[in-house]
């Protein structure tokens, strides 16, 4: 029961296709659970309120306002990676994360299962 990071790209419809709507543009899949388990060691220390919100049986969008919080909170994620696995999944976080610095029409959904 892990939780996947996925960064959407909007993908707009043009006249008369209907509504706009997102595509996969990247995922850092969490199948061993290094992530959640991550997670719930910083959850409820009041330095990662974005990130405490994340549900591993549910979906949390992150649109590109919220990107630099996002990032300050992988930071405090970084402070308690240790083993290999982890340090790697948050790097590759970060990263998925930084690409929407480039742009206005993307967001990350974390995905629980």
């Amino acid at each position: 029961m892990g939780v996947d990071a996925v960064l959407y790209r909007l993908v707009r419809a043009g006249p008369g296709r209907g509504r706009p709507s997102y595509i996969a543009a990247g995922v850092v899949a969490d199948p061993d659970d290094v992530l959640l388990d991550l997670l719930k060691r910083v959850r409820g220390g009041g330095r990662t309120p974005l990130l405490d919100r994340v549900d591993p049986l549910g979906e949390l969008v992150v649109g590109t306002e919220a990107v630099p919080q996002l990032l300050a909170e992988l930071r405090c994620l970084a402070e308690v990676a240790h083993a290999p696995a982890e340090v790697d999944r948050v790097r590759r976080l970060a990263q998925l994360t930084r690409r929407c610095l480039t742009s206005r029409e993307v967001e990350i959904r974390f995905e629980g299962d």
